[in-house]
């Protein structure tokens, strides 16, 4: 596949949205705090009010970091499995990884004893404050080894997305169970969790988080030449010397690391893995990964930045959940991408 033309005009307006979303998501919020203060404060000088650089540090930085890696990792996922499987509607969730991880999330909310969920959470110490994180993570997991053994074995794309689709449905429908049986408080708990939320990402939980996001994204720029060969099909790839099996594996590995990380700490994210890719192909014109995996995360990242900042409703003591946010933004792009599917399969095979 030919370089595709260089477009720095483009990855410079990206980067300079990003940052301006990134100072946006530290000025705005219940509490406004003037920009020239938010850098005096990164700076190490003193606020004007002692109570904006706990505000700063202790919430909105870690947010606002939260947003930039979640949102590029979800992105680079949903670009990976429209590429796997050549659908322009799969999102990074299609294997079933966020059923999986709200499994384990539901299983210890609504899964606990007579001491009630809230209470095991916080007698549990330092432990208690990865707790969600690690049932997320061990759900998704189990879906995950799950789809990557049956992968050794199903030589077929569409195959292999039906069962993970399947073991989606499966998940999904053991949670079901377990609200019916839950008392209502505990449904609350397991409700809120569901909505996603880039706040709920302590200092101490980003030395985990952003290593493991980090770690994906790494992975994702590894995979790019890989990608651009299954482009044109399974048969084409390995008229290049790819080993398709090896690369499909490797592919599923990073962009369920991105997925799951992403669900584990923040909670099920709509729409970024399915809406931002197709973005990031228009304006760009191509379907080179070399091009378009930076562009998505770029875009990625500036867009959980910003719903954020809407949720936030800024000036105002209400909070608007994000996945609300999401959809008002990601229903009319997917709706567009249903709309010009033609163009897409042509964009597919350019």
């Amino acid at each position: 596949m030919p370089r595709p033309p260089l477009r720095p005009w483009l990855f410079f307006a990206l980067l300079l949205l990003l940052l301006l979303a990134f100072a946006l998501s530290l000025t705005l919020g219940s509490v406004e705090i003037p920009l020239e203060q938010v850098a005096h404060i990164l700076l190490g000088g003193e606020p004007d009010k002692a109570s904006w650089a706990d505000i700063l540090f202790k919430f909105r930085l870690p947010k606002a970091i939260t947003a930039v890696l979640v949102g590029a990792a979800l992105s680079t996922a949903g670009l990976q499995m429209q590429t796997l499987f050549r659908n322009p509607l799969a999102d990074p969730f299609i294997l079933g990884v966020s059923s999986g991880a709200s499994l384990g999330v539901a299983l210890v909310i609504l899964g606990i004893g007579a001491g009630g969920a809230l209470t095991f959470i916080a007698g549990l110490g330092v432990f208690g404050d990865f707790t969600l994180a690690i049932a997320a993570s061990l759900g998704a997991g189990m879906v995950l080894g799950a789809v990557l053994l049956l992968s050794r074995r199903v030589q077929n794309t569409l195959t292999l997305l039906v069962v993970g689709l399947m073991f989606g449905y499966l998940a999904s429908a053991v949670v079901t169970l377990l609200i019916y049986f839950s008392q209502p408080e505990r449904v609350l708990v397991f409700s809120l969790w569901t909505a996603g939320s880039f706040g709920g990402v302590t200092w101490s939980q980003m030395r985990v988080f952003a290593p493991a996001a980090l770690l994906g994204l790494l992975l994702g720029f590894v995979m790019m030449k890989p990608l651009n060969a299954l482009l044109l099909g399974d048969d084409y790839a390995r008229s290049l010397g790819l080993n398709v099996r090896r690369a499909r594996f490797w592919i599923i590995v990073s962009a369920s690391l991105l997925a799951g990380v992403s669900t584990a700490f923040c909670g099920p994210i709509w729409f970024i893995g399915v809406a931002v890719p197709h973005v990031a192909r228009s304006l760009l014109n191509s379907a080179d990964h070399r091009a378009l995996l930076p562009a998505s995360m770029l875009m990625g990242a500036a867009f959980a930045l910003i719903a954020d900042v809407i949720a936030q409703s800024p000036g105002s003591q209400h909070t608007l959940p994000l996945n609300v946010v999401m959809s008002l933004f990601g229903v009319p792009i997917i709706l567009w991408v249903i709309l010009r599917q033609k163009q897409l399969r042509q964009s597919f095979a350019s």
